[in-house]
């Protein structure tokens, strides 16, 4: 029997994954060890494979068929826009990519005024302004504190992840605009769906089941 080989995205969706997981009866002991140096990850007893990747690579590894299966975070499926199927939104990780910046800045967008976007989601943001907004604006593309942008004058607005807006409420900002709701999703091959589909789908579905 092959691997079915699961890519996770670091950090907290993938230890939240693992939880879900153990919770239909699929552990991983190896990824308990904090101090282990290894990057991939075997259940010999289900015959499944992990790893841990940044998140915008998980739809690259899916895509390319190195993993069958990924758990990332909606934001990153919509800007990579990588070849695969979204078959699971797992309900954790939620939060909101939203149109952000100083109260002020609510008139630029109600004129549809030519306006600088500070975003680490250029695709997203285009898509936003341009398709659902019909507003031209120039795109500027951060890596770091997107709030910092408006602050400093690069940025009328931003494009961003907001999860309490607490940050954005001490900075003097706020949301202007909710663009989307977004959480953990699980993201397949279209080949391995096709290829090893009985595995796949009663995974999925053990999935669902528990987070219902």
């Amino acid at each position: 029997m092959r691997y079915l080989t699961i890519a996770l995205t670091k950090g907290r969706l993938a230890s939240q994954t693992m939880e879900l997981l153990e919770q239909i009866g699929i552990s991983c002991e190896e990824m308990k060890d904090k101090s282990s140096r290894k990057l991939i990850f075997t259940n010999e007893q289900y015959g499944i494979r992990f790893f841990l990747a940044k998140g915008p690579d998980v739809p690259t590894y899916v895509e390319y068929g190195t993993a069958d299966i990924g758990i990332v975070g909606k934001d990153t499926i919509m800007e990579e826009n990588r070849k695969i199927f979204e078959v699971l939104d797992l309900g954790f990780g939620k939060c909101r990519m939203c149109v952000c910046g100083p109260a002020s800045a609510a008139e630029y967008l109600k004129h549809n005024q030519l306006i600088r976007v500070a975003t680490k989601y250029p695709k997203i943001a285009h898509d936003h302004f341009y398709n659902r907004r019909n507003q031209t604006v120039e795109l500027i593309k951060l890596n770091g504190s997107i709030e910092l942008a408006p602050i400093v004058g690069l940025s009328e607005v931003i494009v961003d992840i907001v999860e309490t807006g607490s940050t954005l409420y001490e900075n003097g900002l706020s949301v202007l605009e909710e663009i989307c709701p977004l959480s953990a999703r699980v993201v397949v091959n279209p080949v391995s769906m096709r290829m090893d589909n009985a595995r796949i789908t009663q995974l999925i579905n053990a999935m669902r089941e528990r987070i219902r």
